[in-house]
């Protein structure tokens, strides 16, 4: 038998282990726990990181600053934030929302609390448009009832069927709460290619009238891609509702990126890679890409897309 003294000190070592396992902060080292309700995202370490890794962007900085650290700022916002970004592929849509993510959740794209949708792998079937709202919906449910800063991002709205979006229209609207679950706490991000060419006109417009593409402003493309996007038929918000009521807080335009950006974006990667910067390589591997227009060659049709992969070409080099 054991004796008192020894059970009790067994009992005491095991309750102060349980209450020091239980703490937050050693808990959370071990596991992923939700952002706390208090945590505020470091503003200072966001504008950095997108300044040195997101080129030719300035538009899309700025209002994603303000957006994101105004929405974090606020302790009782009255709605979800709700971003939509619209321009080319190679722009640097997706490479944002990762960063954002990673603010909000340091585990990005891994965390279990940033959720990622494919237009054309988790909505492939026109046939089974009602199966897929009752999945998205309860699928948002869930997740924002284990974490209310959940980040969700759809990627491909271009090649989303229209109508689907919608069906999360009443987590994005200005209730308190749905069924008992608030979403005013969750970010919502939509990523499309819809509207990149009537961004890239209006940046060709700046450029032919002698502008600096640094003087377009938001008040310059947002209304246009709104209207664009709500009209577009191949848009995934094509008359959507989130649109119709004014659900989307920002339409974020990304420009076209001239050479000079897509030089930044291979500098970068060899630096990633651990070289140090060739510039013959970088030169060389510009001069692989396309640009337009035909005549001019001022933007890059793929942005900086394709940069890791011709990049590799010149491993040996």
């Amino acid at each position: 038998a054991l004796e008192p003294l020894s059970v009790g000190l067994a009992i005491g070592v095991a309750g102060a282990l349980t209450g020091y396992l239980s703490y937050p902060s050693f808990y959370c080292s071990y596991v992923e726990c939700c952002s706390s309700a208090g945590q505020r995202l470091n503003a200072t370490a966001l504008k950095v990181q997108l300044d040195t890794k997101l080129f030719g962007q300035h538009l899309a900085k700025d209002v994603m600053l303000k957006a994101v650290i105004g929405f974090s700022n606020n302790p009782n916002p009255k709605k979800p934030l709700t971003l939509s970004l619209h321009g080319w592929a190679g722009t640097g849509k997706n490479f944002l929302s990762q960063i954002l993510a990673e603010h909000v959740h340091p585990a990005g794209l891994r965390s279990k609390f940033v959720h990622l949708f494919l237009a054309t792998l988790h909505f492939p079937h026109d046939d089974k448009l009602k199966l897929y709202k009752e999945q998205l919906q309860n699928w948002i449910r869930g997740n924002v009832s284990a974490c209310p800063h959940s980040v969700f991002i759809f990627d491909e709205m271009d090649k989303m069927h229209p109508g689907l979006i919608d069906a999360i229209k009443p987590f994005l609207d200005y209730y308190e709460q749905v069924d008992g679950v608030s979403y005013t706490k969750a970010i919502f991000i939509f990523l499309s290619n819809a509207g990149g060419d009537l961004i890239n006109r209006a940046a060709l417009d700046f450029w032919t009238s002698g502008k600096h593409r640094e003087e377009i402003q938001l008040k310059d493309l947002e209304s246009t891609l709104s209207v664009g996007a709500f009209n577009n038929k191949n848009s995934g918000l094509w008359h959507s509702s989130l649109i119709e009521k004014n659900l989307i807080d920002y339409f974020v335009p990304f420009l076209p990126l001239e050479q000079k950006h897509v030089k930044m974006c291979i500098r970068a990667e060899m630096i990633a890679r651990g070289y140090a910067v060739d510039e013959e390589i970088v030169r060389a591997v510009v001069d692989e890409m396309t640009f337009f227009p035909k005549e001019q060659k001022i933007y890059s049709d793929k942005g900086c897309k394709t940069v890791q992969a011709k990049l590799d070409i010149h491993e040996d080099t």
